[in-house]
């Protein structure tokens, strides 16, 4: 059974979108609505919108949209069940008794429930002999006891079914180990343990769940580190290892690194702000997710071609999420653990020093570039100067640009007219580019190209546009019900998905339920986005009952000429009397 109505208005007028969203994103009043850059993807010019009329949001960049609901479920990556009990719990509110589908909550409070005896079972191992090679490896790491412990750490022994029986000793069923990603199961319905042999790192999210693991081979035997896959509470791609613990130290700057072990040397050496990547280079969802909890993000990758392309490759992201981004290069080309480890009791002032001497990423890429290139030749230092002005380029602040000219121009001897000439060059091309680009993404919204949800609005964009007006004015004046249904039926809807909506809110409004209550349960989270695409698009606010009838005619006209289109089978009496009704819908 869906939840009841009467509880989801309660939530929702408990919980504020306003409120709730300002927890995560830096909001302006623009009118009656709230805008701010976006959390669900990388831009420099606001375009996420809450609209405070309806309790709604939606994003004209990225198009993700719905009610408050939607939001948590999208920036906690939660389920629709989870993100309402998630707003209860803040709201102070109660859960009905038995009135929901809570199937996939259960499984997802049963998997976090096994990860965590997991954590405790590999932790216990590591202090038996089964578990003293794992303890030793740790050890030889210089790792002290308390770091072990703060950071959960354990050992996976070579049987392959010790966590499975443990687990299975605690109640869990098969079905539950595997969907927690912890065994394999094989044709005979048997399950195996997933991890085993190999020292784990428990991943624990913002709320102190542990939702994965990775484990490290102790052998030569690949892979070399092993990750949980994506499971109902996990997904890697939007996660960071210990920001769990970084996000508590009251700094707003993050370093970055490749891996646990790093991570866990800088924790134990005093840095706590660091995190890395779950076995992955690093995503736009994960930048996004920095940027709620750091302004400064600082590189610390290794050094090696690996680690230069994943520099690269977050330089890119993390700008994108509107971060300031400095990269650190470890002298000798060691990684964060292997220095720390060197330098002992030295460490944190070493490292500290590090970061300070550390430069900016545009710093970064133009010493990267440099060293591609003869300076001592006149070609050498052409080459330089056009990769250095593309760099240039990319920079929206021209105070910045004409910092690093001056810089340059020193260093090359060149004019910085000069150095500003080739720039105009290039930002000329890149608006010009830019331009290129808007008009194509703008003729695709136009054409329905890119319409994901209603996937017919390219073939049929005149009457999808009318059928969303007909929607749109439903939902704002549902008293209006019996006008629209007197001269629209629902079958000449000619998009399934707007007939769906139609058919929809048509019920909701006959029952007296509140119109869209319930829409974030009772549709996917895309679905969600468009109808309130739809809700708070230009034509719902312009939305009367002049243009509801310009609509419905737009309607009727073409569902007319489909039945008109095979004339050839109709009779001379059904062609008059389908050419008198269109002639009467514009009257």
């Amino acid at each position: 059974m869906p939840l009841p109505d009467g509880f989801l208005q309660e939530l929702k007028l408990r919980n504020d979108i306003t409120e709730v969203a300002s927890s995560y994103v830096n909001l302006k009043r623009r009118g009656r609505n709230m805008v701010g850059l976006c959390p669900f993807h990388g831009e420099k010019t606001p375009s996420f919108n809450i609209y405070t009329e309806n309790g709604s949001f939606y994003c004209f960049g990225c198009g993700v949209g719905g009610d408050v609901i939607t939001f948590i479920m999208k920036i906690e990556n939660l389920d629709y069940i989870d993100a309402v009990k998630f707003l209860a719990q803040r709201a102070g509110l109660n859960m009905p008794e038995d009135s929901f589908d809570d199937s996939m909550s259960a499984l997802r409070k049963r998997i976090y429930e096994a990860n965590r005896e997991a954590a405790r079972f590999f932790y216990s191992q590591l202090y038996t002999p089964k578990g003293a090679k794992g303890l030793s490896y740790f050890r030889s790491r210089a790792l002290a006891e308390r770091t072990i412990r703060h950071f959960g750490l354990g050992y996976a022994d070579p049987e392959r079914y010790s966590l499975v029986n443990h687990l299975k000793s605690l109640g869990f069923k098969n079905n539950e180990i595997v969907q927690a990603n912890l065994a394999y199961q094989n044709k005979n319905g048997n399950i195996s343990d997933r991890f085993y042999d190999r020292v784990m790192f428990p991943i624990i999210d913002l709320r102190g769940n542990v939702i994965a693991f990775g484990g490290r081979i102790l052998t030569d035997a690949k892979p070399k580190y092993l990750n949980t896959s994506d499971t109902p509470v996990f997904k890697k791609s939007a996660n960071l290892f210990s920001l769990n613990n970084a996000k508590n130290t009251g700094s707003r700057t993050l370093i970055l690194c490749e891996g646990y072990m790093d991570v866990i040397a800088l924790n134990q050496a005093g840095f706590q702000n660091a995190v890395a990547t779950l076995g992955t280079a690093l995503t736009q969802e994960q930048a996004l997710l920095m940027k709620r909890y750091a302004d400064e993000v600082i590189i610390c990758y290794d050094s090696d071609e690996a680690g230069q392309k994943a520099t690269a490759r977050a330089i890119g992201f993390l700008r994108n999420a509107g971060l300031l981004i400095r990269v650190i290069n470890i002298p000798e080309g060691k990684d964060p653990d292997e220095f720390l480890r060197n330098k002992g009791e030295q460490g944190y002032n070493a490292f500290k020093n590090v970061i300070e001497s550390s430069g900016n990423d545009i710093e970064y890429r133009i010493a990267k570039i440099k060293g591609s290139y003869n300076l001592e030749s006149a070609e050498g230092r052409v080459s330089y100067l056009n990769e250095v002005v593309k760099i240039l380029a990319t920079l929206d602040n021209s105070i910045e640009q004409d910092v690093y000219i001056s810089k340059i121009s020193k260093e090359l001897g060149v004019s910085p007219d000069a150095i500003k000439q080739q720039l105009n060059k290039a930002n000329r091309k890149n608006y010009r580019d830019k331009r290129r680009s808007n008009f194509r993404d703008m003729q695709s919204k136009l054409n329905g190209r890119n319409d994901k949800i209603n996937t017919e609005r390219y073939k049929k964009p005149r009457v999808t546009t009318a059928e969303e007006g007909v929607i749109a004015f439903m939902i704002k004046n549902p008293d209006k019900l019996s006008l629209i249904q007197n001269s629209l039926d629902e079958e000449r809807f000619q998009t399934d998905f707007n007939k769906k909506l139609y058919s929809y809110f048509s019920e909701r409004i006959k029952n007296g339920d509140d119109i869209l209550s319930s829409v974030s349960g009772d549709f996917t989270p895309d679905e969600t986005a468009k109808i309130y695409q739809i809700v708070n698009s230009d034509f719902a606010k312009m939305a009367n009952e002049n243009t509801l009838k310009e609509n419905i005619n737009v309607i009727n006209d073409e569902y007319l000429k489909l039945k008109t289109a095979d004339a050839s089978s109709a009779s001379y009496d059904d062609i008059a009397e389908r050419l008198k009704k269109l002639r009467e819908n514009h009257q």
